[in-house]
């Protein structure tokens, strides 16, 4: 006699479905490993040289700071920012784009599930990208750390949230077009305006102040005061901000999931 087939209980939690779509967003990015890897670090270097020799002599140091140390770590999360928006957006835009969004929406996933899966991976393409570029500058830079645990938190937070924003915008996205939008009129100014190629206390009224309402501002804030010890704001503000900032943003992602918002016909 044939056995009968019985349905597969998973838990609360399928966590054999998601870590195989962690480990497929993660496949994703490493098999263009020079294109999603590679090409970032080598941009952002040529960010610090131009920069570097542009502005060295006119901007010696910032607060006591060599102009090359403050300015690397801004350098470093600006491309871990933008890399980790990027997973996330170009993975479901291409596969709503293409029609094969439907092989991760009929697995037993739930939308909790399918959210910090594909933040997850966002957040390992941000980490190893800013990984590999500190080692890069290494070469070229001062990177002595001065709390590890704010590098570590900063660079972990500020990549999920990116992935989340990254997540929003490729639900929200119905073709490449919209998620460029929102990269050049969204991710791009705020990360621009957020202080990472410049302190904010040399900003006037009221740019200064508006600087504060900006959660970009303590991603950088926070990673930079990491390695050289200054910042321009409570660092456990910062903290709390990136905190909160997440929890609000994975809750929408998780909502706009959960509605099957642009996902489901």
């Amino acid at each position: 006699m044939s056995e009968v087939a019985t349905p597969r209980r998973f838990g609360r939690i399928n966590w054999i479905g998601a870590s195989y779509l962690y480990v497929k967003e993660v496949k994703r990015f490493l098999n263009v490993f020079t294109q999603t890897v590679a090409a970032p670090v080598i941009t952002t270097l040529l960010f610090l040289a131009i920069f570097t020799l542009a502005l060295g002599r006119a901007v010696e140091t910032v607060n006591g700071v060599a102009f090359a140390s403050f300015l690397a770590p801004g350098l470093i999360m600006m491309s871990m920012a933008q890399n980790a928006f990027a997973n996330t957006s170009s993975s479901l835009v291409i596969s709503k784009i293409q029609g094969n969004i439907v092989d991760v929406l009929l697995p037993p996933i739930s939308p909790f599930e399918f959210t910090a899966a594909y933040t997850l991976g966002g957040v390992t393409r941000g980490t190893l990208v800013g990984f590999v570029t500190a080692i890069a500058m290494s070469f070229f830079v001062d990177m002595s750390i001065h709390n590890l645990f704010f590098v570590i938190f900063h660079a972990v937070m500020a990549s999920m949230m990116l992935s989340l924003l990254g997540i929003l915008g490729g639900l929200w996205s119905e073709k490449f077009d919209h998620i460029a939008a929102v990269t050049n009129f969204v991710i791009m100014p705020f990360s621009f305006l957020s202080g990472t190629f410049y302190s904010i206390t040399r900003l006037p009224e009221p740019f200064y102040t508006l600087t504060q309402f900006n959660p970009f501002f303590y991603m950088i804030d926070g990673f930079r005061y990491g390695f050289i010890g200054q910042s321009d704001s409570v660092p456990m503000i910062g903290v709390a901000v990136m905190l909160g900032v997440n929890a609000a943003l994975f809750l929408s992602a998780w909502r706009w999931v959960k509605s099957g918002y642009k996902l489901k016909a």
